[in-house]
């Protein structure tokens, strides 16, 4: 099925759980992916595959191994086995989110899957594996971006466009604030995203930078930006509306509803575990609490960063969450048992304050 039609030429089609780009004549192509990666100018087509549910590791996919899997899927695709680049997925296609945007003659178009539920981690997080031998285990969560550009860029300005669309992508995530699961950190992406460029040496327009500066990477940002968050929303519900709720604001450092209930427990509460619960649901999307957590957490990430002093930290997120309830007094008791941990006395600090609230 045809779902997208660019200017310049290509195609997008969606066959089930694969979406391909057609490549209508000549293009320069740069990518990540393990069928014909790097850089090439013999391509005739691009796609993103979803991998079928159940495929944890690689040897579990059809043909033992991600290379022969690429190969029985191209041949069933009816795509050029070494004239075909592509991805892989545990998002659907049928969330893929497709933006273009224009400036004169010039045309950026990206077409982005996204998930980052399962995998999505910092740059610098704990590694969850050490490849051994090309050993590769596929796992849910990873952004997808195939980005196309309808000019002439030599390879040196492709791969610039990869490190500008890489920015935009994690500045996506920022903004959505989109949560590591690997550390306390937000998100740069996961650990399986890919990325495939394709520009049209045919095109009178030539462009040498696709940096911020340039126009070629505004756009570039922009497209990817925003695919990547209607992506995101489409695949896992991931939005503006979704973060506003300090129980999942609160869920990078490692807090849920039932930590609030414990204390709530340990502080005398005359409520069933029900009747409360339903009450601090009701009380998560509260624009002050989630205020007052957003404020709570920034001082706690540049505690972290090296930013900002401990001390200090704890003493003005007191006073933040006192703003709210001047009669609160600090509570010395502490989420996960690490009393000395600013984390732990600040949250332990906001849940009283929510703990009062529900009384």
């Amino acid at each position: 099925m045809l779902i997208y039609e660019l200017k310049s030429g290509e195609k997008v089609f969606r066959r089930d759980n694969t979406i391909i780009v057609d490549l209508p004549g000549p293009r320069r192509v740069v990518g990540t992916s393990r069928l014909n990666g790097g850089y090439r100018e013999d391509l005739q087509a691009v796609f993103n595959h979803h991998i079928p549910p159940g495929n944890h590791k690689a040897e579990d996919l059809e043909g033992g191994s991600v290379e022969a899997y690429l190969e029985i899927l191209t041949a069933r695709l009816g795509l050029p086995h070494q004239h075909t680049t592509g991805l892989l997925t545990a998002a659907a296609m049928e969330n893929a989110a497709i933006r273009s945007k224009g400036f004169r003659d010039l045309e950026v178009t990206a077409v982005v899957t996204g998930g980052v539920e399962v995998n999505g981690g910092r740059a610098g997080d704990p590694a969850s594996y050490y490849e051994n031998n090309g050993r590769w285990v596929p796992v849910g969560g990873t952004i997808n971006i195939i980005l196309i550009i309808d000019g002439d860029l030599p390879p040196r300005t492709m791969v610039r466009s990869i490190v500008t669309a890489t920015e935009a992508k994690t500045a996506a995530l920022q903004e959505l604030m989109a949560r590591s699961h690997y550390s306390r950190g937000i998100a740069t992406g996961s650990g399986t995203d890919g990325i495939v460029v394709v520009a049209n040496p045919n095109s009178g327009l030539r462009f040498t930078d696709a940096g911020k500066h340039s126009k070629l990477g505004e756009l570039i940002g922009l497209v990817v930006k925003e695919a990547t968050k209607e992506a995101l929303e489409k695949q896992t519900g991931l939005n503006h509306r979704q973060q506003r709720n300090f129980l999942v604001r609160l869920e990078r450092f490692g807090v849920t509803a039932e930590d609030f209930w414990q204390q709530a427990l340990r502080e005398g509460t005359s409520l069933t575990r029900d009747a409360y619960l339903e009450r601090l649901t009701q009380l998560a999307v509260k624009d002050d609490l989630v205020v007052t957590a957003a404020g709570l957490l920034h001082l706690l990430d540049e505690q972290e960063w090296g930013l900002l002093p401990a001390d200090a930290v704890v003493e003005m997120g007191r006073r933040l969450v006192q703003t709210q309830d001047p009669r609160l007094a600090v509570i010395s008791c502490s989420v996960g048992g690490q009393d000395a941990d600013p984390a732990s006395r600040l949250i332990s600090l906001f849940i009283g304050l929510v703990n009062r609230s529900i009384r």
